[in-house]
């Protein structure tokens, strides 16, 4: 996950998917200040598509970019794919 504080982008924390299709960690660490601002998320789904068998998709990466007002509310952002199409939205 990255954060723009005014321009480039950060890196503020990764993490894998499990077998589940959740990350495991938290993608902001407590050491971390997660506050107001941009952020995005990228998903390296080729990574994921080459590992499952799938022979031919069409987006090998997907990037969320969403903007934080509240940070003391909880983030939940799923990502829905299959090769030729994905959904997004803010879950609870």
């Amino acid at each position: 996950m990255y954060k723009s504080p005014g321009g480039d982008w950060l890196r503020v924390n990764g993490g894998r998917t499990n077998d589940d299709g959740r990350v495991t960690n938290d993608l902001v660490p407590e050491t971390s200040t997660f506050g107001q601002g941009t952020y995005r998320m990228v998903f390296h789904t080729k990574e994921y598509f080459d590992a499952t068998g799938v022979a031919e998709y069409f987006y090998p990466e997907v990037t969320i970019a969403f903007i934080v007002k509240d940070p003391t509310q909880h983030f939940h952002v799923p990502l829905l794919i299959n090769p030729f199409g994905y959904s997004t939205y803010r879950g609870s």
